[in-house]
């Protein structure tokens, strides 16, 4: 288990917990919320709560002084490899550093377990990504027209990577 982080410069004095199959309505309302619904990105129920309990995985809430939760991240490392499966933050508590904050954790998770290559994918526009930039993950790879919309566009999917 990995103890909560203290995030003293996110509002609320932010702390990031484990999290759980208990805590799936507080995950799947923030990803309902956050998550464009054009793409289909956002993952089921069944989809999360069915990566849990595989070796490896984490699932990560941040929550405010106030006990509400704020957003989460999912993750998982394998050998000497992670990857941020999802993350999402409370479109009425974005930039306040939330978003931040579990990246930080997650870059904090992976090397605890020994990764040295830590990834993550992205839909091309997705205003995160200056947020990833930020962190120090760098381009690295493009999927051509991954995500199709329902609207009719597509748009690629951006492999983005962090040596450690």
């Amino acid at each position: 288990m990995i103890e909560p982080t203290p995030f003293s410069s996110a509002p609320d004095a932010l702390a990031i917990r484990d999290a759980g199959g208990d805590d799936m309505d507080a995950v799947m309302a923030i990803m309902g919320e956050a998550f464009e619904p054009t793409y289909g990105e956002a993952w089921t129920r069944s989809q999360c709560a069915g990566i849990l309990p595989m070796a490896g995985v984490a699932l990560r809430l941040a929550v405010g002084g106030d006990g509400t939760v704020t957003g989460f991240a999912l993750m998982r490392a394998i050998a000497d490899e992670a990857e941020l499966l999802l993350i999402a933050v409370d479109p009425a508590a974005q930039q306040r550093g939330i978003g931040a904050a579990l990246i930080d954790d997650f870059v904090s998770f992976a090397t605890a377990r020994g990764a040295r290559r830590l990834h993550l994918e992205v839909r091309e526009g997705n205003s995160a990504i200056m947020l990833y930039e930020r962190a120090g993950f760098s381009l690295v790879g493009r999927r051509r027209d991954y995500y199709r919309g329902s609207d009719g566009h597509s748009r690629d999917a951006l492999t983005l990577a962090l040596d450690r």
